[in-house]
């Protein structure tokens, strides 16, 4: 017989993003809605080590859907990394008499919730909260639309000084190993390259599309650059193309993390809505060690593991849409 879930810890964890308190909203209603307690969890998996927790009713919920960031807050905890750091989480959530844990994060937020069920038989439940878009078994994840949106608002005013100097920008942007953001806002954009993980353009490539673009009388050029693991490599390729192509007046600007705060958008809204009740349906269900998404419109639920290890890869036909749009 499966166990039945009486009351339900909530938290945040990694990268904030756009739409996790909508999301937090969302999963305290729907278990309130059901009759469960919710309790939350604040700063992640630290704060759950810590036994930093607060019981969350409906009301403590009010006015939070439309703002960013994460009213439960998010840390990195080295001490979960441990054996002995995920006991004490453990107990900690045993002593306040949580049940079920829904998780609101990414691939380090997920892996963590993984082991947690693995190792103690937590019924667990992930809801994918990035910017990065990057998990198997949902077609966006929470935040990304908000990141993306953030991009193009921001490169559309790059646009105007670009046009009145004649100039080449790099824009770097936020996904060490995604490219989502970079191509996405690069097609949105109307830029002439875009530099993903996913899709490897070596600077010769580069050279001659920006040549081209050069020679066909192009008065200004921008590359969308998705950031990478080495540190400065936008600059480092914007001086090996500046030595290349000495005519082009470059210049660089790196968006940072202004592409994870800000209001969500509507689409993202409508995510967190709808995950954070199919969380906590599918707890009370008895689903564990799967995470809630959308595909093809449709609630589905993956197995953590299936997430991480898989992935998200972008349709095939972005690259070759970007290559016709480019001339």
């Amino acid at each position: 017989m499966k166990r039945e879930i009486e009351r339900i810890g909530v938290l945040t964890s990694g990268g904030d993003a756009p739409g996790m308190n909508a999301c937090i909203r969302a999963v305290v209603r729907s278990g309130v809605y059901y009759r469960k307690e919710v309790v939350g969890i604040y700063r992640g998996y630290e704060g759950m080590i810590e036994g930093d927790f607060k019981r969350l009713r409906a009301r403590d919920v009010g006015k939070i859907i439309h703002r960013g960031g994460t009213i439960l807050k998010s840390a990195r905890s080295e001490t979960f990394r441990t054996p002995e750091g995920r006991k004490q989480a453990f107990e900690n959530l045993q002593s306040e008499g949580i049940d079920g844990l829904v998780a609101i994060g990414g691939n380090g937020t997920f892996t963590g919730l993984h082991l947690l069920h693995e190792e103690f038989g937590m019924p667990v439940m992930g809801i994918p909260g990035t910017i990065d878009n990057d998990l198997y078994g949902t077609d966006f994840t929470i935040g990304f639309d908000t990141a993306t949106n953030t991009v193009v608002q921001a490169v559309d005013q790059i646009r105007d000084t670009a046009a009145s100097h004649g100039r080449l920008f790099f824009v770097e942007v936020m996904g060490r190993n995604s490219g989502f953001i970079a191509m996405h806002s690069g097609l949105s954009v109307g830029a002439e390259a875009m530099l993903v993980p996913e899709r490897k353009m070596n600077t010769d490539e580069l050279v001659r599309i920006l040549d081209r673009n050069w020679k066909s009388t192009k008065s200004f050029s921008l590359v969308m650059v998705a950031e990478g693991g080495e540190q400065g490599h936008t600059f480092k390729l914007a001086e090996e193309v500046g030595r290349r192509l000495d005519y082009y007046d470059i210049k660089v600007t790196i968006l940072g993390h202004l592409q994870r705060g800000g209001r969500p958008s509507c689409l993202d809204r409508l995510l967190s809505a709808r995950l954070g009740v199919a969380a906590v349906e599918g707890l009370l269900e008895g689903k564990k060690d799967v995470m809630a998404g959308i595909v093809s419109d449709d609630i589905v639920y993956t197995p953590l593991v299936e997430a991480i290890k898989r992935g998200h890869h972008f349709a095939d036909d972005l690259s070759r849409i970007a290559h016709i749009l480019s001339i």
